[in-house]
């Protein structure tokens, strides 16, 4: 017997015995076999031109690991740990064209959003920006397959999903996991602001928080006390590119709205921020996508002073293009989608 043949007698006869991972390349996540999750007839409804059902078999299937915690009694609770393969939010929506109720006085796309609902009537609400604009994207999936990461020494098993299920990856708490989904509507934020044309000068001295109809808070400083973030960017926008490389320093925009507005579980699932600049422009930001992130990348609160598009700023640290910067910012709305 030569020394190859012997090496793989010795590797699995150590594999039978236990004295060795069942590991045969680096990929850490193809141990376990895939068990499908079936999916029902999805359809497209809202803001869109040819709204009906949706064909996957023309999709690619994409990937993603997650570290599932959900919340049990006002307390995240660890579930599992698994590989899901599926079809992203962007791929699905992808040939879908936009037909926004508000072209007329809003053109830009990034102040939509998608509300997908399931066979019960549960809903989890997605920003436009999150599925269209990020660094990472096909990070949000309709999950139509799943298997374990299971750990080495301890061997546990989690328990898998028996339905196809929406998936964020890029959620800290899977309350937005939502089972079983069978509509995904494109919606535009259902608020109108007064416009400004490009060129009019922009300054706001605070700016007002409100839920629903009643003002919550007003921010006119940065807050004390809280350390100060300084985040580099190659600045770049989908229409106009390249802006400059720029160093934003401000603070974690969600914990300056931490006491001011909700983001509990209900508000994680279905709550979403509309912020709105002194000329009007408007971007979406979902609560989870501010509060309830697990990859570290923050929405930046900074103060510009005096200069023009001052005082307070966004900078959109998740994102790849710059188009959900709103300077001179006026105006911050929570709505909770029914």
């Amino acid at each position: 017997m030569n020394a190859r043949k012997l090496s793989i007698v010795l590797i699995t006869i150590a594999l039978l015995a236990g004295l060795l991972p069942a590991q045969e390349n680096n990929d850490f996540y193809d141990n376990e076999p895939f068990v499908d999750l079936p999916i029902k007839p999805l359809e497209i409804a809202g803001e869109v031109v040819a709204p009906g059902r949706v064909d996957l078999s023309g999709l690619p299937l994409r990937s993603v690991m997650f570290r599932e915690a959900v919340t049990r009694d006002g307390k995240p609770v660890f579930v599992g740990s698994y590989v899901f393969q599926g079809y992203s939010l962007f791929d699905i929506l992808k040939e879908r064209v936009v037909a926004k109720k508000n072209e007329g006085e809003f053109p830009p796309v990034v102040d939509l959003f998608v509300v997908v609902e399931n066979a019960k009537g549960g809903k989890a609400v997605f920003s436009w920006g999150e599925i269209y604009y990020p660094t990472a994207p096909h990070r949000i999936l309709v999950a139509v397959k799943a298997a374990p990461i299971v750990p080495t020494k301890t061997k546990e098993r989690w328990p898998l999903p028996g339905k196809a299920r929406v998936v964020a990856a890029d959620d800290l708490v899977a309350d937005r996991n939502l089972e079983d989904p069978v509509r995904i509507t494109v919606l535009s934020a259902p608020l109108s602001f007064a416009t400004r044309k490009e060129g009019s000068p922009l300054h706001t001295a605070s700016v007002w928080i409100v839920d629903g109809t009643r003002e919550t808070g007003k921010i006119d400083r940065l807050p004390q006390g809280v350390p100060s973030m300084t985040l580099p960017s190659v600045f770049y926008g989908r229409g106009r590119g390249f802006h400059g490389i720029t160093r934003f320093e401000g603070v974690p925009l969600r914990t300056v709205l931490a006491d001011l507005l909700p983001s509990d579980g209900a508000a994680v699932r279905k709550g979403l921020l509309v912020l709105a600049g002194d000329d009007g422009y408007r971007v979406v930001v979902t609560i989870s996508e501010l509060f309830n992130r697990n990859d570290g990348r923050e929405f930046l609160l900074y103060d510009r002073g005096e200069k023009e598009g001052g005082r307070f700023s966004i900078y959109p640290g998740p994102d790849f293009f710059s188009d959900r910067a709103v300077k001179a910012l006026k105006e911050i709305h929570y709505i909770a989608v029914d």
